[in-house]
Formats: C-alpha cells, structure tokens, sequence
C-alpha cells in the first residue's frame, strides 16, 4: 500500500472514532482533489492528509502552504455547489501523520487548520 494512502486511511479511522461522518475519499473535480470530506456535528469539514515517512525534512502538516490552501479553497467551493449544500458551515482540517516504521504512527488533528484562502 503506497505511503499516501495508509495515510487516509489512519486519518479516516481517527476522524471517525472523534465521532465524525466520512462522507468522501478522494474527491477529485476540476479546481483538484481533496482526501477527505466528513461531518462533524452539523459542519461540513474539508480534511487536508499530509502523510510522511520522516520527520527529517519537515512534519507533515507543514506542506499545507498557502498556495495548497488555495487548491483546497476551490475544492471545496465547487463540491458544495455540486452538492447544494451553500447553508451548511464548513472548515478545513489538516490530519498530519508520520510513519517511521519503527513505532506506532504518529497522527495529529488541526482542528480549523486555516481559513478559506480567496484569492
């Protein structure tokens, strides 16, 4: 299983036992891809999953610069038009996990991680 998607998968697994709904893996459109859309309570939360396998060039969580954010921004834009859920608040979490292979995954939840980036 390639390092990317062992990622997702931790990240669902821990998104899921916080109580929350995966609703979409991979959700991919014109404006790109995003690895995972859940509900959280009445929240639409858009997941950003940056896995690694060292924490030697820099975590995880660290690669969801600005211009990434914007990619996500327009993701998330256009899958609530296509899904016509305008009235629903929404967020964007990052889920950074980091898989050494010599101990358990280290796997941390930013909650709100970023604002919506417009422009």
């Amino acid at each position: 299983m390639i390092l990317g998607t062992r990622g997702e998968r931790i990240a669902a697994r821990l998104l899921r036992r916080s109580g929350y709904r995966i609703v979409t893996r991979n959700y991919k459109c014109f404006a790109g891809e995003i690895d995972l859309i859940a509900v959280d309570d009445d929240t639409l939360v858009f997941v950003e999953v940056k896995t690694r396998a060292s924490a030697d060039a820099a975590f995880p969580e660290a690669n969801v610069n600005r211009h990434k954010q914007r990619q996500i921004t327009r993701v998330a834009r256009a899958y609530v038009a296509a899904k016509e859920v305008t009235e629903r608040p929404c967020r964007f979490d990052v889920v950074s996990v980091l898989l050494d292979g010599k101990s358990e995954p280290v796997v941390e939840h930013f909650v709100n991680a970023f604002e919506p980036v417009l422009r």
